[in-house]
């Protein structure tokens, strides 16, 4: 038996977005964003309202980085949303958030998160949605793997419960991509 619940928006899971921007004076600013995700190939998309300070920074900068929540920073990504930076300018070193300039868009990479994407404002859609191009992808070396690729088990990102209003841990791999299925043929 299932149970109906109506409109509710329970994905999973769903990605804890911590977007990194610069004011009109370059000072950084962060929130915590979870409604976004994988847009396009190279592409992100996030929905925002237009009264965060964070959605002026990327209309006035026309750039942002995505880092990922992690374990270690739960209550510092979580402060980051629930703050505005319209009230207290500077969350991120309350948070103890500190930060580098990214590489390739005007935007502040956080330092304690261990991977980042900087990302570049295609165009912002009539209903507040925030589509940009990923430029780079950038990654502390000590969470990749024997590859050089990043490592979900070192990264640790969480992600968001909608149902429960809850930060929760990735669990453990379970198959590999584009080869469990042949087994069925």
């Amino acid at each position: 038996m299932r149970k109906n619940f109506g409109m509710k928006t329970w994905i999973y899971p769903m990605p804890v977005l911590i977007l990194g921007t610069y004011d009109e004076n370059g000072v950084p600013d962060a929130m915590n964003a979870a409604w976004g995700g994988a847009y396009d190939a190279g592409k992100i998309i996030i929905s925002l309202s237009a009264d965060h300070k964070t959605t002026k920074n990327i209309k006035l900068k026309k750039a942002f980085t995505v880092s990922f929540a992690t374990i270690d920073y739960v209550a510092a990504c979580d402060y980051l949303g629930i703050v505005s930076a319209n009230d207290e300018p500077d969350k991120l070193e309350v948070a103890g958030f500190t930060t580098s300039k990214a590489e390739f868009v005007d935007a502040p990479i956080i330092n304690e998160l261990p991977m980042s994407l900087e990302c570049k404002l295609e165009k912002i859609t009539e209903d507040g949605n925030v589509i940009a191009e990923i430029v780079n992808c950038v990654a502390d070396e000590d969470v990749l793997d024997e590859r050089g690729l990043p490592d979900i088990d070192l990264i640790r990102p969480i992600i968001f419960d909608p149902a429960a209003a809850a930060y929760r841990e990735i669990g453990e791999k379970v198959g590999d991509a584009f080869v469990e299925g042949k087994s069925i043929e």
